[in-house]
């Protein structure tokens, strides 16, 4: 088990927690935010001590336990695995090289022509991408392999900052997805490397890293301000590769009679290069 990272994001769950979201009375005012420790003991069927010690990582939880703190904190799915991955064993998460991608799947990337389509890790690393995906996000063409990212392009390209209408929700998501897959084996080495220089680099991700978010999007409305076309909202759905599960493919879509499609076709037209990557 990671004590540190099991213990903190223990703490940061009843920080964010008040009597109200969990089913207790209010019972006075509050010299901190969110739950006390002897309530969720009290919640979960647990000592106040043995709580303590999860906290401080000195307790190795079992099954019950942790199933338990999910249902007193009323955690969602993603939530709940990820206080599941924390409390495995910590050799399981050795660094491991990157799966290769897959013989074929780069065609079929590039054969989705009206649609933007990346494929991408765990670690939101873009193994393939479509000619519309580098006309829609940012020209990843121009960018050496290691810089082909989506977390990179959220935190590193300041043009990101508008082409995303709602930036902080784009960078909350993309945080939440990255901390979920630091602790689900195999733990990639570019996944690593990625995270340490986004903390170096990105004020803002080490705010949203340490606030231990966790978030498992796989489908959703994303609307761009693209300096080409203008304003277009975009559906998104990702898909697993069947066999490689830590591939995933991810592709915007639009309804054919729609003005963000039109929009898309109009991009995909034009005789420009695509969107300028600039990384600070």
């Amino acid at each position: 088990m990671s004590s540190t990272e099991f213990g903190a994001y223990l703490k940061a769950l009843r920080a964010t927690a008040g009597p109200e979201d969990v089913g207790l009375p209010m019972t006075g005012r509050r010299r901190v935010a969110g739950l006390r420790r002897s309530e969720i003991a009290q919640l979960v069927g647990l000592s106040t001590e043995y709580y303590v010690r999860l906290e401080q990582g000195r307790a190795n939880p079992s099954d019950s336990v942790l199933k338990g703190i999910a249902r007193a904190l009323r955690l969602d799915s993603a939530q709940a695995a990820h206080l599941r991955d924390l409390a495995q064993p910590a050799s399981a998460l050795r660094p491991t090289e990157a799966a290769p991608l897959r013989v074929g799947l780069e065609a079929v990337v590039d054969a989705i022509g009206t649609l933007p389509a990346v494929l991408v890790n765990r670690g939101l690393f873009v193994l393939a991408h479509n000619h519309l995906a580098s006309r829609l996000l940012t020209d990843f063409d121009r960018q050496a392999p290691h810089e082909r990212n989506l977390a990179r392009h959220i935190f590193l390209e300041p043009a990101a900052r508008t082409l995303h209408v709602d930036w902080e929700r784009a960078a909350r998501d993309t945080v939440g997805i990255l901390r979920l897959a630091a602790q689900r084996p195999p733990l990639e080495d570019d996944l690593v490397a990625l995270v340490r220089d986004l903390r170096g680099r990105s004020p803002e991700f080490e705010e949203l890293w340490s606030s231990h978010l966790v978030h498992e999007k796989t489908h959703g409305a994303k609307e761009f301000a693209h300096p080409l076309v203008g304003t277009l909202e975009l559906q998104y759905e990702t898909f697993l590769v069947a066999g490689q599960e830590q591939h995933m493919l991810v592709v915007y879509a639009a309804a054919p009679d729609s003005e963000a499609y039109a929009k898309l076709q109009r991009l995909a037209a034009m005789d420009l290069p695509a969107v300028r990557s600039v990384t600070a």
